[in-house]
């Protein structure tokens, strides 16, 4: 993978990072900026953004692939809570120089998240975007990818972050076509549900029909090691192949190098288990 790090100060990594997001919205993400920002080149690679149809409606979504004649996996990355941005657009680069088709769908551009200046009226519109919704949105994503004449129609993965990664194993649960998923983060059990968002992927967890990884913090004060556990124990119970590793001393969103929260050496370590898990059921 051709990555470089760079130490840059704070105002320089914000004016750079703020592209294809707006201001507003990339602030939220990141609030004080990390200055170990992984950058990802393009050259070498092919990148497009896309308007992928979902009935009467459509996402926007961002590609990243090799450049070389050839068939590859394709990998679904699931974004935060504050919807694709330059971060998310840097890992499905990531991915793409690892030979996979990456697709990044904006599954939060009905709601104009983006644009938003305040954390709380964010919480509000993510609120009200359905599971169901966002779950069709990226079967349609996926449906897209496995169409391209480069792409593997029998070998789809996902990766998810934050609340993308609580949405990985909803379509872990649903998603028959899919073939692996890496699950950063993702929330496993709710204080309360509601219409729009019923299930919690422990409830779920019987319904799964690919192998999981689970990448975790133990300081994580939003996600408690015991529900990581009964997971765990849930899948174990039900037969499905699944790993977990919870980093000590790891709090939530240690992947995210553009934010103070980035711990190198827990990023590291489960990029490597994330791209070992693909390689094992998506490139075999």
């Amino acid at each position: 993978m051709r990555e470089r790090r760079r130490a840059e100060r704070v105002d320089v990594t914000r004016r750079r990072l703020v592209v294809g997001i707006g201001a507003a919205g990339f602030a939220l993400a990141a609030g004080p900026v990390s200055a170990q920002v992984i950058t990802t080149p393009s050259e070498g690679l092919i990148t497009a953004e896309h308007k992928v149809r979902n009935g009467a409606d459509s996402v926007p979504v961002y590609e990243a692939r090799p450049s070389g004649a050839g068939r590859y996996p394709v990998v679904i990355v699931i974004h935060e809570n504050v919807g694709v941005h330059e971060y998310i657009r840097d890992v499905a680069r990531r991915f793409a120089r690892e030979g996979y088709v990456a697709l990044a769908p904006d599954l939060f551009s009905r709601e104009g998240v983006a644009q938003m200046s305040a954390m709380g009226k964010v919480r509000e519109a993510v609120g009200k975007v359905s599971d169901r919704q966002v779950l069709q949105d990226l079967v349609a994503t996926a449906e897209f990818g496995t169409r391209q004449p480069y792409a593997r129609a029998d070998r789809v993965g996902a990766t998810g972050f934050c609340w993308g990664g609580r949405i990985t194993w909803l379509l872990a649960a649903t998603d028959k076509n899919l073939k692996a998923a890496v699950i950063w983060y993702g929330r496993i059990a709710s204080p309360q549900k509601d219409a729009l968002h019923p299930k919690d992927p422990l409830d779920l967890a019987k319904e799964v029909v690919c192998p999981v990884l689970g990448l975790y913090g133990e300081a994580d004060t939003g996600i408690p090691v015991a529900d990581v556990r009964k997971m765990e124990a849930a899948l174990k119970a039900a037969g499905k192949a699944a790993e977990f590793v919870v980093y000590p001393g790891a709090g939530h969103a240690f992947f995210s190098d553009y934010r103070p929260s980035y711990l190198p050496e827990p990023a590291k370590d489960g990029w490597q288990r994330a791209l070992a898990w693909f390689a094992r059921y998506l490139k075999a």
